[in-house]
């Protein structure tokens, strides 16, 4: 893995660097107008080269019963990761690790050669087949 404490990390041209507010000093990528528009997602390097992630949620960020969306966590998980590059192939794999009467659990993960990309977990819900009403006995 690219060791970003040895690169331009902290210097490149297409980072901005907040000057005020809460996230004086993070930084965010100017290059990026989908990540601008849905963020604005910011991220800082502490001393020992790890990368920290963040972003204040606001009203823009919200679903119908003002929780924040799926899309927006996946869209800032997105930012947080690594990337894939033109060209590479992105192999995606899933375990089912528990299935019970009405719940799925199941965890996987996107890699591209060695790299691991991104890790998922999630619970699918079950649901029961409907059967269409026989005709003439809707029953109305």
């Amino acid at each position: 893995m690219d060791d970003p404490t040895k690169s331009a990390f902290l210097h490149r041209p297409d980072l901005h660097v907040e000057t005020s507010g809460e996230f004086t000093g993070w930084r965010t990528w100017s290059r990026d107008n989908f990540e601008t528009h849905n963020g604005p997602f910011y991220h800082r390097m502490d001393d020992d080269g790890r990368i920290q992630c963040a972003f204040r949620v606001e009203k823009k960020h919200l679903n119908g019963t003002k929780d924040v969306h799926g899309g927006a966590f996946m869209s800032f998980a997105d930012y947080c990761l690594r990337p894939a590059h033109e060209g590479e192939l992105v192999e995606g794999s899933v375990e089912i690790t528990r299935a019970g009467g009405s719940l799925i659990f199941l965890r996987g993960m996107l890699t591209s050669g060695e790299r691991a990309l991104f890790t998922f977990s999630g619970t699918i819900k079950r649901l029961k087949r409907r059967m269409p009403p026989v005709a003439g006995n809707e029953g109305g």
